[in-house]
């Protein structure tokens, strides 16, 4: 981004950041006319905590509603798409059937993209990997709200395909991602309009023209983030946590997204489809759902403990400052809601230096002492498993009775150090789900059992020990990472904003499937019976009135 580019924006963060005060002053009595659903990617309850004191704009805001600081992602499977699936249809993975980021395939057994879609093509490149709602077995707020109110529009947009699929829906007006070295990109059936599809983000993307090929830089805005460097070792060489990072534009488009720009540039696209669409403006309630991916992939590469989630923090909370300006010039009463797809933790290095058994793991070790025990035991020349320690397939092998295969492999997997636990898909699938257990004492088995479906799901599931991640991190890609069943992973903020809202934190424990069924009593609409979740009580002026218990 160019240094004008930079004051400018700087300038009007700035305005942004002194309009929000007076908006929180006004009261709101209505039921809303738009409903706002954001989701941080990787935004854990511990990173709410550390942050929040800091907090001058948007994520100030939502701190000083309805805070649940303990949501939960009550599933085992902590990733992007199971967890925004639950976000918008109130059910567990199990249940939506986005039980991963990529499962298995029932006609293929091979594993799939978790919204892989062959019924269309990208509006953009009809030849690029199709992707589109066909594989979500479930319904959305925004399905719900198109039923009941045709007149109602439901928009959804993120940097990441599937969050944006997954909180849309089946029948969204729109749904958008950014498309490495393009822009914003959406599906169409095949020989759909695609000029007619993408003009809601068209003028988006030709003011994100130039900037795949201008060289970006990432610099600290906020000083107090320089504080956060730090020097690690890993594998045996020592990388440095700073700002620039090293190697940050060898990639321009990689560089543009993978920083606190990847949340702006989405945060562009969000305020130009309200303006587009004239949500909150029409005879009817809106849905908006908006996932921001940066801290996601700042998490990964950089970890969560260093300046570069420091600045992440500090320029996401002016790029929601600068979308609620926009929605408060709506003057229509709305309802905000902020929580996360999943958790995560630090770089196991950083963390073991301060005292925390972290570490990792080598798959291809685990997986070959595995195979090796289990070639001897039953006299194969080759590997009977494949497939990583967390999820495990039985391979067909001809002459060996496949129960004992399985009893033998679960038995193996359990006996290594390196994994907590270990669960056939068979008996995850028979294990009962208490619906409203409070979420943080829900067993090991019943938070695997909400991640198990019978066609979707490996023969086997495991889970490493806590602290543990898979890989070398020597890849910038991966240095830290998510995914498991552990509450640093599963534990995110669930928080509540309308205009008048006043500060107040709830410590009860509650789940992300809570948030559908609360949305949907504040436009009075009636969810699934079979929903997981359940409405919470929101004070006065939030619109939500949740039904009596029979």
């Amino acid at each position: 981004m160019t240094l004008p580019a930079l004051r400018s924006l700087a300038a009007a963060a700035t305005l942004a950041l002194a309009a929000l005060p007076a908006a929180q002053a006004l009261a709101q009595d209505a039921k809303p006319k738009l409903i706002v659903a954001i989701s941080i990617d990787q935004y854990s309850a511990n990173l709410f905590d550390e942050w929040r004191g800091t907090y001058k704009g948007g994520l100030a805001r939502m701190a000083s509603g309805v805070a649940y600081r303990s949501g939960y992602q009550t599933h085992s499977g902590t990733e992007t798409c199971p967890g925004h699936s639950t976000l918008l249809t109130g059910k567990h993975p199990n249940k939506t059937g986005i039980v991963a980021n990529a499962f298995l395939d029932p006609a293929t057994r091979r594993p799939v993209y978790c919204v892989n879609d062959t019924s269309v093509v990208l509006a953009h490149d009809a030849k690029a990997s199709p992707v589109g709602p066909a594989r979500l077995e479930a319904s959305t707020l925004g399905d719900w709200l198109k039923e009941t109110s045709p007149q109602s529009r439901v928009v959804a947009v993120s940097g990441k395909d599937r969050a944006a699929i997954t909180m849309a829906g089946h029948k969204p007006d729109g749904v958008f991602w950014l498309f490495s070295g393009y822009g914003f990109t959406t599906y169409v059936p095949p020989g759909g309009d695609a000029a007619k599809a993408l003009a809601p983000v068209a003028a988006t993307n030709r003011r994100l023209a130039p900037r795949w090929t201008q060289r970006p830089t990432w610099t600290y805005q906020t000083p107090a983030c320089r504080a956060a460097a730090t020097t690690v070792e890993i594998g045996g060489k020592t990388w440095e946590s700073k700002l620039p990072p090293d190697g940050y534009a060898a990639s321009i488009p990689a560089a543009l997204i993978n920083s606190p720009a990847g949340d702006e540039i989405t945060g562009e696209a969000a305020r130009d489809l309200i303006k587009h669409y004239r949500l909150g403006q029409g005879p009817a309630t809106d849905l908006l759902a908006v996932s921001f991916s940066a801290t996601d992939w700042v998490g990964h590469r950089y970890g969560t403990r260093g300046p570069e989630m420091c600045e992440q923090m500090h320029r996401l909370d002016a790029t929601l400052a600068r979308l609620f300006v926009d929605l408060d010039a709506l003057k229509v009463p709305y309802l905000v809601v902020l929580s996360a797809d999943h958790g995560g933790s630090d770089i196991p290095e950083r963390l073991r230096a301060q005292g925390y058994p972290a570490g990792r793991v080598s798959a291809s070790e685990v997986m070959g002492r595995v195979n090796t025990a289990l070639m001897a035991e039953f006299n194969l020349k080759k590997p009977p498993l494949a497939g990583s320690p967390e999820e495990v397939m039985l391979l067909e092998v001809a002459g060996v009775d496949r129960e004992k295969l399985m009893a033998a492999a679960v038995r193996t997997l359990a006996a290594q150090p390196e994994l907590a636990a270990v669960f056939t898909r068979e008996e995850l699938l028979a294990t009962p789900i208490r619906k409203g257990a409070p979420p943080e004492e829900v067993s090991l088995k019943e938070r695997f059992a909400m991640s198990a479906h019978p066609t979707r799901s490996p023969d086997i599931l495991s889970a490493l020990q806590p602290l543990t991640s898979l890989g070398t991190g020597m890849n910038g890609d991966s240095r830290a990472g998510h995914g498991s069943p552990w509450n640093y992973d599963r534990r995110v903020p669930m928080l509540f904003w309308w205009k008048g809202a006043r500060a107040e934190d709830r410590f009860i424990p509650v789940e992300t499937v809570d948030i559908a069924p609360t949305l949907a009593a504040a436009i009075g609409l009636t969810p699934p019976a079979d929903i997981d979740g359940r409405c919470l009580s929101l004070p006065a002026g939030s619109g939500v009135a949740c039904p009596k218990a029979p």
